[in-house]
């Protein structure tokens, strides 16, 4: 394992629930499962006026997201943590900066800071320049890291001014984009799946699977953030970077060695690879986009998107997206990838599904269905292969058996949360699992036509469903020949599949 250093996590916007609900619990784990170095500091920080102690009560020691089974060592873990309020992002960063040299000199955290963002995306570029006009961004003595979350930008035009912004005051090699999927075990295993197994990689290519399907499906809705996903919607919040980062695993070459930047080499090569959809009728036939409404699911009456709160009741914004498109590459020449993210569906459920290619010629009754292997990211991590078996008695009758595999069985180590993963590899400088500026980009060169299309476009559909059905009907019409999506769940609802909207 690698050594982790002496360090101080410095966190903007550190009242939010972020810090609360995910950063501090997943520093806890870390420090729980002893892969905290030994000097160890937490500065959160924001506009707010509060003081170590409530600081430390709201984050931690009268948090919700802590146990009450573990007082004493909860307690040494809240000794690590302190705050400093900052007047404003945008304003002189002399006193926090003041209280980064204080406890790095009492703490001996060696000059090595990781600044997150947990704040809206407008104020990175002040956050950083300040940081710069501090002298905070010297590595001079120690490492420096900025990390932020998404979005990256709005759009391809924005996620460039956004990089540009940030490489003002720091390095590439010190910004650290964090997608929190990537940070889930069974996305790392994609690599190790493909590339250490010998009766997979052989067959990864045109020439053996028929497609790729990847699944992202929440059963929820927006709950409380209408206000933010309807300037947002499901391309936008999930596909471009979430999945599309999947879809670059699954697509990737092999890298020369397994390095953060030869890794990050063959996902940006992937990516650059994507068919860009420009004209309406390739638009038009190979995207869908959908809302959903209300509906009864289990005897309790769901609202409809635009009955939300914060939404727009005459909203156009998708909640449902399922985009059909090409890798113009040797390996994925000709092979459609069908990519759906959707809110009110059945389950939470997000999986990738490698359909092979079925064999030339059937000599069996029932062997004509598709060899898949299907790894699933989330819940119950895993992977599962389907195959051919024949049914025991007399002549050669098939059906489809299952070989599988669940995380769960590995009784004999904890699988790490996402949080955990990502901010442990940033402590020790592994960008593995994080985001380049130039993959952020390539992404939305993809998807910025489709935005646009949707729009602008003539002829451009808003399709209904039900909440608690597996999106609009037509759907499964994105998929060439007698396919359909792969709906890991029975339907909820009993509501018709879809209506046009607009």
């Amino acid at each position: 394992m690698k050594k982790t250093k002496n360090q101080m996590l410095i966190i903007f916007g550190a009242s939010g629930d972020l810090t609360a609900r995910k950063l501090i619990p997943a520093i806890y784990q870390l420090y729980k499962d002893r892969d905290l170095p030994e000097n160890y500091v937490i500065l959160g920080t924001s506009r707010s006026d509060m003081s170590d102690e409530e600081f430390r009560n709201k984050v931690c020691l009268e948090s919700e997201h802590f146990s009450d089974e573990e007082k004493s060592l909860i307690q040494s873990f809240a000794d690590k943590i302190f705050y400093q309020a900052i007047e404003g992002y945008e304003e002189d960063y002399s006193a926090l900066s003041d209280r980064v040299h204080e406890l790095n000199n009492e703490f001996r955290t060696e000059s090595n800071y990781i600044f997150y963002l947990s704040t809206p995306p407008k104020v990175y570029k002040n956050i950083a320049h300040k940081l710069g006009q501090a002298g905070l961004n010297d590595e001079s003595e120690g490492f420096t890291r900025l990390i932020v979350e998404k979005p990256f930008g709005y759009d391809l035009k924005t996620a460039q001014a956004l990089n540009k912004d940030l490489l003002e005051y720091f390095k590439e090699s010190q910004i650290y984009r964090i997608d929190h999927y990537l940070g889930k075990e069974t996305v790392q295993n994609l690599l190790v799946t493909r590339f250490s197994n010998s009766i997979f990689e052989p067959l990864w290519n045109r020439n053996y699977i028929r497609h790729v399907e990847i699944t992202n499906a929440e059963s929820i809705g927006v709950e409380k953030r209408g206000g933010y996903y309807d300037k947002s919607g499901a391309l936008r919040d999930m596909f471009q970077n979430h999945l599309l980062q999947v879809v670059s695993l699954v697509a990737m070459e092999p890298p020369l060695e397994a390095t953060a930047e030869e890794i990050r080499n063959e996902k940006v090569k992937a990516l650059k690879a994507l068919r860009i959809m420009k004209d309406e009728q390739t638009l038009y036939e190979h995207t869908i986009r959908g809302q959903y409404g209300a509906a009864e699911i289990n005897g309790e009456k769901v609202m409809g998107y635009r009955e939300e709160e914060g939404v727009d009741p005459e909203s156009l914004t998708e909640t449902f997206a399922a985009i059909k498109f090409y890798i113009d590459n040797w390996r994925w020449k000709g092979v459609p990838f069908y990519v759906r993210t959707a809110k009110r569906m059945p389950t939470k459920v997000t999986e990738v599904v490698i359909h092979f290619k079925s064999t030339p010629h059937s000599l069996f009754v029932g062997a004509n269905r598709d060899n898949k292997l299907i790894i699933r990211i989330h819940p119950d991590e895993g992977i599962m292969m389907k195959f051919g078996v024949k049914v025991p008695g007399q002549g050669f009758i098939v059906e489809e058996a299952n070989m599988d595999f669940y995380y769960s069985q590995l009784t004999r180590n904890r699988v790490m949360g996402a949080y955990e993963r990502l901010l442990l590899d940033a402590m020790q400088g592994d960008a593995t699992l994080y985001a380049r500026g130039d993959e952020v980009e390539a992404a939305w060169r993809f998807v910025d036509p489709i935005l646009d299309y949707w729009q602008n476009g003539k002829d451009v559909r808003m399709y209904g469903y039900a909440a608690g059905v597996w999106g609009p009907e037509n759907s499964d019409e994105l998929i060439e020949g007698d396919y359909i999506w792969r709906n890991p769940g029975p339907n909820i609802a009993d509501d018709p599949g879809f209506c046009v909207l607009c």
